[in-house]
């Protein structure tokens, strides 16, 4: 207390303007706030020189497990975060990085550096001059995101799409996180600051360089090892280390190949031959079957024709099969020669594939690689003793087969067909068309008209099982005989009549249609007629109405004539070239069911 009251009196008996209100303020005299501006200077400039957007060169001096400590030549070390050094896990004392300032001081007056933003303000320049120039670079697959894998180059976060990971389709992406790779730059989006990489174009890269150098060097007939890449119906592509070439199904193998799959399998190491190439050498035709002996080779030299073979079938049509002896040796069975039935089959009626067969050898030309083969030789021909069997005029059971417009073709046995003309079906039905008459498939009685032997032709009938009624209608229906009958249709030239013998059918011209009163018989109307023509052969009936009265009217005028001379014919019942041309076109009409 005296001390202040002494410092008082002194400070009292100085004068004002000399009193030292800075050391009586900080406490330090001159030489101490002295110093202490100097420091504050030194400091402040050197705050000063640390500016957001610089970018300085620090050294590591000490890790923890959680951050780098960074001497940048201030005042105190920076910290950086290790999460900024993922990209680089070998990091260690005494590396120099690049820093930005990220806060001077936080709460513990220590310095925050950012290694991230550093990178960042840098790696745009360089990853422009990548795309530019297209260097390779490294970067850090940090993680993976939708479509693909975000990866760290120069610190700028790029976009690697799963397309451009590999030339192969990849399914686990997760193995690439936290791996180093190479990439290149494909794609810039300055104004979104987006980067697209790839791996893949630096694989296709080298893919082509290896592609370019195996090419230069393939010639034909060139013996090569290869991986199966692809199996499709058509063939199979092989990698012949860079390049692909193509191995067409039918060069698989010498035997037939249904599909590639059946010989080969993906992944598959094969030896293949160089068969064919285009100028640029871009389409490589391949061969495996042409690295083996061709099978007829080592076809027996015994083999001739009429050896019987046994082999199995691997390929049917319609117009025959394909049957395999040996190993890359087919012979076709012709469906004309599965049968001695003339009938035009499929030869799927006959055996399906996969069936065993035994045939004999019909040709064999061993120049073309040829040999067709036949089954119907193993059993006896039917025609060799056909005389015997069906000899002209026996009577046998049949079935219908097909048809045609002229006839119906039926079978007797397998192999032995014979035709009946539409003609000898009935004696007295008029058939347009076979099927009025009959059905495929149906049994009919059957008699033996014709045989020609060396033409395998057999004529049948049918008709000539029975008696032919027109041989009593030629009695019964004699020229001059009259009767009685209906008019079933009429038109111009004449009428249709019916007699009670359904099977005849009578034709009656319209200038004999006239009744006695003056009048014309109409459709419907019963009424006598008189036959004026008969033809068993044609089966032609003509007859006259007028007639039935005229003759009596003749009669008459004879009696009552005293003159012996006959009487004049009236011709009325002669028929005449237009009554027949009536006929015929009735017969017509009738037969088209007009």
């Amino acid at each position: 207390m005296s001390e202040n009251k002494d410092m008082v009196r002194m400070n009292q008996n100085v004068a004002p303007e000399q009193f030292d209100w800075d050391s009586f303020e900080s406490g330090l005299d001159a030489d101490a706030r002295k110093e202490k501006s100097d420091l504050e200077e030194i400091y402040n400039g050197s705050l000063n020189d640390l500016s957001d957007n610089d970018v300085l060169t620090g050294k590591v001096v000490r890790l923890t497990d959680k951050e780098a400590i960074v001497d940048i030549n201030f005042k105190s070390e920076g910290v950086i975060s290790l999460n900024e050094f993922r990209y680089k896990p070998d990091l260690s004392v005494g590396d120099e990085v690049e820093v930005m300032v990220d806060r001077r001081e936080d709460k513990s007056g220590q310095l925050q550096l950012s290694h991230k933003k550093a990178r960042t303000l840098k790696a745009w320049d360089r990853v422009n001059e990548l795309h530019e120039t297209g260097e390779v670079v490294n970067g850090y697959v940090k993680s993976r995101t939708k479509g693909g894998m975000i990866v760290d180059i120069h610190g700028i976060e790029a976009f690697l799409p799963g397309s451009q990971i590999d030339v192969k389709p990849i399914k686990d992406y997760d193995q690439y996180v936290g791996k180093t790779m190479e990439f290149k730059v494909v794609k810039i989006n300055p104004e979104f600051k987006n980067v697209v990489v790839s791996h893949k174009a630096l694989i296709e890269a080298d893919i082509e360089d290896q592609k370019k150098e195996i090419i230069a060097q393939l010639e034909k007939g060139q013996v090569l090892e290869g991986t199966v890449k692809n199996i499709t119906s058509y063939g199979v592509f092989v990698d012949l280390g860079g390049v692909d070439g193509l191995i067409h199904i039918t060069d698989l193998s010498w035997s037939r190949v249904n599909h590639p799959s059946e010989i080969l399998e993906d992944g598959q190491t094969v030896k293949v031959v160089i068969l064919d190439f285009d100028d640029e050498k871009t389409r490589i035709q391949l061969g495996m079957k042409q690295l083996e002996a061709h099978p007829w080779d080592a076809l027996s030299a015994d083999m001739k024709v009429g050896d019987r073979v046994k082999g199995k079938v691997v390929v049917l049509a319609d117009y025959g099969a394909f049957v395999e002896i040996a190993p890359g040796v087919e012979g076709l069975i012709h469906v004309s020669e599965m049968s001695w039935s003339t009938h035009l089959r499929s030869a799927g009626d006959f055996v399906k594939v996969g069936d065993e067969v035994e045939a004999e050898v019909l040709t064999l030309d061993r120049e073309d690689r040829k040999i067709s083969l036949g089954i119907k030789q193993l059993s006896k021909d039917p025609w060799e003793a056909i005389e015997e069997k069906y000899p002209v005029g026996s009577q046998h059971k049949g079935m219908v087969r097909n048809f045609t417009n002229f006839g119906v073709f039926v079978e007797l046995e397998e192999g032995i067909d014979g035709l009946i003309y539409i003609s000898d079906l009935s004696w007295t039905k008029k058939i347009k068309h076979p099927s009025e008459f009959c059905n495929v498939g149906d049994k009919l009685d059957v008699v033996v008209l014709e045989l020609d032997t060396a033409a395998r032709r057999l004529s049948l009938g049918h008709k000539q099982l029975q008696e032919n009624p027109w041989d009593k209608f030629e009695t019964k229906y004699a020229e001059g005989t009259v009767h009685d009958g209906k008019a079933t249709d009429v038109f111009d030239k004449g009428a249709q009549v019916q007699f009670e013998d359904v099977e005849v059918e009578a034709f009656c011209p319209s200038r004999l249609l006239e009744k006695q009163d003056g009048t014309k018989i109409k459709k419907g109307e019963d009424a006598q007629f008189k036959v004026i023509e008969f033809n068993k052969e044609f089966k032609r009936v003509v007859v006259s109405h007028t007639g039935t009265f005229k003759d009596e009217e003749r009669r008459n005028v004879k009696e009552s004539s005293s003159s012996n001379k006959p009487a004049a014919s009236s011709g009325d019942e002669k028929t005449t070239l237009g009554d027949i041309d009536a006929l015929a076109e009735l017969k017509k009409k009738m037969e088209g069911g007009e």
